[in-house]
């Protein structure tokens, strides 16, 4: 148990701290609260020279465009009260779906969230409510949808744009109607079933799943792992088993909404450190041990820091050999979440860790979904024997839901067999490679162009900031009619004034795809007025000798 003593007995780490200063190792925080890193070159890194080759931008947002979307914002609230306003009178005719109003009960379900969607997300809600008539491959096809009433409600049409996929997480292109991958879970389904029906406790847990988690274990590289049906519970439903009251939860400000909900479950004490700040979180730790829980001043029972590989909304990639060191001066654990970097980083795409050339035994518990690079759904924890037997146990998900359905139970096998080689060819390395180089190329491009990019090099999450919702429904609908399809995202899923178009790059993606794109975006950020940078490009590169030259 760390107490005030133990902690005078360490040295201060001003090594981790120098790194964060201006001018130290080529790191600068920008003027949104996040840190910027020095240009590399695109190799990999080892243990000895990852600060060299790690680069990360977040441009700070121009004043007058800051002040513009958020009087944007302020004028759409402002006709949405006054509609609000004749809508209750009668003068306009409600055509939404509002709580019925009981004499003498206050609303129940009605919130800014439910305004919110009434008045400024309806207007611009066909950006998003695209039905998809076909697989989420390189290429879709989007069922366009009209509406003759304001997007109160929305028509299908029999058209269909043919469009090229950058809205999908489909980071190695396993997410395909033909191949091994969908071969292997056909079969599994004419042996055996669709779904167990029952849980991992009862009689949910086949030889299938069993065969998962072992090869689920061995990819990562530690001793045991099990799997779950839905990456989202994997988080929420879990956490409560590891921490509680009297419990210290340190989390990182950016991290998903399934962390969030998890955390607040456990029932613990929850503090929230500045994205990927390791001062900041270094700060935190030191007051719980000096100053302990609140009114009792008691050492906590455990600390756990929670952090994303990849993060989704801002494509950086966490600082985990800072955070590591960390864990170990203060003697706190530490949760990865690795949904968007399993798979996607590293030359044998084992995630994160994989990435910054670390043993993946160092870190306490690491969480990952199927959703994402595998093609398929659910999610593991892995760790050491005895932490998933204590899930195996303990656990909410295991025991309430169904175990993984065997068919895809078996596309996840597939995946992993061709990513590690096991089938004996190397179509697997030639994916995660062709991505990196994929990633690489998107990133520089749209840097060079004038686009304002937010994220790490290597991230194959590539936002780029648009700032203004008329811009963001501009973009998505003029993007689908040229046959590009795009996801935008403004508040309140990212700060008001920093509304972006987030790219997710695939190993299915080619280079003239990749050209393709790059000339729309440049025609539509001349046309819409987008390329807000003021920043000199980037020198990095993206590394040729990625790509299969056969």
């Amino acid at each position: 148990m760390a107490t005030v003593k133990a902690l005078k007995t360490v040295e201060i780490m001003s090594g981790n701290n120098h790194n964060l200063q201006e001018g130290k190792n080529g790191v600068k925080p920008d003027g949104n609260g996040r840190v910027n890193g020095r240009n590399g070159s695109s190799s990999y890194k080892s243990k000895k020279n990852w600060k060299d080759n790690f680069y990360e931008s977040f441009e700070e947002t121009p004043l007058l465009t800051a002040i513009l979307t958020v009087m944007c914002y302020g004028i759409l609230v402002l006709v949405g009260h006054i509609r609000e306003y004749l809508r209750f009178y009668s003068i306009e005719q409600n055509k939404g779906h509002t709580e019925p109003k009981i004499e003498g009960f206050v609303p129940l379900f009605q919130s800014w969230e439910s305004f919110y969607t009434r008045n400024v997300y309806r207007r611009i809600r066909d950006c998003w409510n695209r039905p998809v008539a076909s697989s989420a491959g390189a290429y879709i096809d989007v069922v366009e949808c009209k509406s003759d009433d304001h997007n109160w409600s929305l028509e299908l049409t029999e058209k269909k744009y043919h469009v090229m996929n950058f809205g999908s997480y489909n980071y190695l292109g396993f997410s395909e109607t033909t191949g091994p991958c969908a071969d292997s879970a056909e079969q599994c389904v004419r042996e055996t079933s669709l779904s167990v029906t029952n849980s991992r406790q009862e009689l949910g847990y086949t030889t299938v799943h069993q065969e998962l988690d072992r090869k689920v274990a061995k990819f990562l590289g530690v001793e045991d792992a099990i799997t779950f049906p839905m990456g989202f519970a994997t988080n929420s439903m879990n956490m409560p088993c590891l921490v509680g009251k009297g419990c210290l939860l340190l989390s990182d400000e950016l991290n998903h909404a399934s962390l969030v909900l998890g955390s607040r479950l456990t029932g613990s004490t929850i503090r929230v450190f500045k994205h990927n700040n390791m001062a900041d979180l270094e700060k935190k730790l030191k007051a719980a041990l000096l100053e302990g829980r609140p009114r009792n001043h008691r050492p906590w029972k455990k600390i756990l820091i929670v952090v994303e590989g990849v993060y989704s909304m801002e494509g950086s990639i966490v600082r985990l050999p800072e955070i590591l060191l960390l864990k170990k001066k203060y003697k706190a654990y530490v949760y990865l979440d690795e949904a968007h970097s399993i798979g996607a980083l590293g030359p044998h795409g084992r995630g994160v860790t994989d990435y910054f050339g670390i043993d993946p035994k160092e870190v306490d518990i690491m969480m990952g979904t199927f959703t994402k690079s595998f093609g398929a759904a659910g999610g593991y924890l892995a760790g050491s024997k005895a932490l998933i037997r204590h899930f195996r146990l303990h656990s909410h998900s295991s025991v309430y839901s169904a175990a993984v359905p065997p068919p895809i139970a078996k596309q996840v096998i597939s995946v992993i067999d061709i990513i590690s080689g096991i089938d004996g060819t190397k179509k697997g390395i030639e994916r995660i490679n062709q991505l990196a180089w994929n990633t690489q190329y998107m990133r520089r491009r749209l840097q060079e162009m004038g686009f304002i990019v937010y994220g790490n090099k290597d991230s194959p999450v590539v936002p780029f900031i648009v700032f203004y919702p008329t811009k963001l429904a501009s973009i998505s609908r003029k993007a689908l009619e040229r046959g590009l399809g795009v996801v935008v995202v403004g508040f309140p899923a990212t700060p008001v004034i920093e509304g972006r178009v987030r790219l997710c790059m695939s190993a299915a993606h080619t280079k003239e795809m990749l050209d393709k794109t790059l000339d729309i975006l440049n025609q539509l950020g001349d046309e819409l007025n987008l390329k807000y940078s003021r920043k000199t490009p980037p020198d990095f590169k993206e590394d040729d000798s990625l790509l299969n030259k056969e």
